[in-house]
């Protein structure tokens, strides 16, 4: 087996955890957060924007975004039927808004900016530790 190909059946597992994740999550009845109004959007926005950069990360260039987007949005709205099924909680057509939007956001950022990508995609270790102020030469 190639490398890049370890590489990419490594990569699916990332997606496959958030999603767990968000299912156990979306399993309890209480959620613990903080009580700030749409706070709750917030998280849904940037919890589907990972793991549409995450399924993006699996597929290339536009057609993984693409994958990106319509996994992330199909998988929340398949959240919020989850969600009226469990007891005190309810489903929102404003969560699920929230999931597409922050899964849009995130991979045309992801495949159209860069700079970005290579942030995200440059691991720790390799990154050059920048000198303190104090510390300049």
């Amino acid at each position: 087996m190639r490398l890049p190909e370890v590489l990419r059946r490594r990569a699916v597992v990332w997606p496959l955890a958030i999603a767990a994740l968000i299912f156990v999550a979306s399993s309890r009845s209480q959620v613990a957060g903080v009580d700030i109004s749409m706070s709750d959007k917030v998280v849904h926005f940037c919890v589907y924007g990972l793991l549409a950069t995450l399924v993006c990360r699996v597929g290339r260039g536009w057609r993984g975004a693409v994958l990106g987007l319509v996994v992330a949005s199909v998988y929340g709205a398949s959240d919020e039927w989850h969600q009226s099924t469990v007891p005190g909680r309810a489903a929102e057509l404003a969560d699920w808004v929230a999931d597409t939007l922050g899964a849009a956001t995130a991979v045309v950022l992801y495949t159209g900016w860069g700079a970005y990508r290579k942030l995200l995609e440059t691991p720790l270790r390799w990154r050059r530790a920048r000198p303190a102020a104090g510390n300049a030469v």
